[in-house]
């Protein structure tokens, strides 16, 4: 099994896509449009892409990609952690490093720890941590440190000398699983934390109270949304879809009277699939 995934090697979308698929041949995609490319056009089964993350929000292009490409649907959702580790090449004299690369993202979420112990080095954003990762490894005759994620420094030979200097213990990604059609992932080795469906809904006309009319359908039959977000169409200034979460099973006549009911307000309904949502170990 083909299983693409947003690179770099070693970036953190592949060691949530290992975890996932570990037995499947991982190929490393430079764009999120790239892994829905692949999977549309057969040259993997399926993709890896994160979709939220809890300091950074979510992520656009996703959803974006999700309303954009049709026949997609998502197979499950994972959590993990994400702990950034601090490497150098093991030749590097570590009381001296001049300066310290990373992802913006990943400098920001280690702003204070940094700030601590190495005022005295330049930060310096890279395209990813795993790219700032062979970048140390590429010039170990400079002291360079990268943060980034134990997978980079196995990969790359490098010597972790501080580990989990994130700020917050509370920084979490939400990958998903994307594939053709209406699939189900399970994995029983992973814990699962529930089950919940996506939809993308796109609303007729502008008129007052349309969302309230939409939010309705839901709200008389006691579905609880988890989630839901605006994106713009870009097809003009107000013109938006949404993207909407459904905690538990899809599998009565209630739910599927729901959608049924959105078409009859002329809403454009996409459903995405029911899937479990799992917490990967990091």
């Amino acid at each position: 099994m083909k299983i693409a995934f947003l690179g770099p090697q070693a970036s953190f979308t592949q060691l949530a896509a290992s975890r996932l698929f570990p037995d499947a041949a991982l190929l490393p995609q430079a764009h999120i449009l790239d892994c829905f490319l692949a999977v549309e056009n057969g040259t993997a089964e399926k993709a890896v892409v994160p979709l939220e993350n809890s300091i950074e929000g979510t992520v656009s292009m996703t959803l974006d990609y999700l309303y954009h490409t049709p026949g997609i649907g998502i197979e499950a959702e994972a959590v993990m952690p994400i702990a950034h580790q601090l490497m150098v090449h093991p030749d590097c004299d570590v009381d001296h490093i001049t300066k310290i690369y990373s992802h913006p993202q990943a400098l920001a979420q280690c702003f204070h720890f940094l700030d601590e112990k190495f005022s005295h080095a330049e930060k310096q954003e890279y395209s990813s941590t795993a790219a700032a990762a062979k970048h140390v490894a590429d010039h170990p005759e400079r002291n360079l440190a990268a943060v980034a994620n134990p997978f980079a420094a196995d990969l790359y030979g490098l010597k972790i000398i501080h580990r989990n200097i994130q700020d917050s213990d509370q920084n979490h990604t939400r990958f998903i699983i994307i594939s053709k059609g209406l699939k189900t992932y399970d994995n029983s080795r992973l814990k699962a934390m529930g089950e919940k469906s996506g939809l993308l809904i796109t609303l007729p006309e502008d008129h007052a109270g349309g969302l309230h009319q939409v939010l309705s359908v839901f709200a008389w039959r006691r579905m609880n949304l988890s989630k839901i977000e605006s994106r713009t169409l870009k097809t003009g200034l107000g013109n938006y879809f949404f993207f909407i979460t459904v905690t538990g099973k899809w599998e009565s006549a209630l739910h599927n009277h729901a959608l049924e009911e959105l078409k009859a307000l002329d809403a454009k309904v996409t459903f995405l699939g029911n899937y479990k949502a799992f917490i990967l170990e990091n």
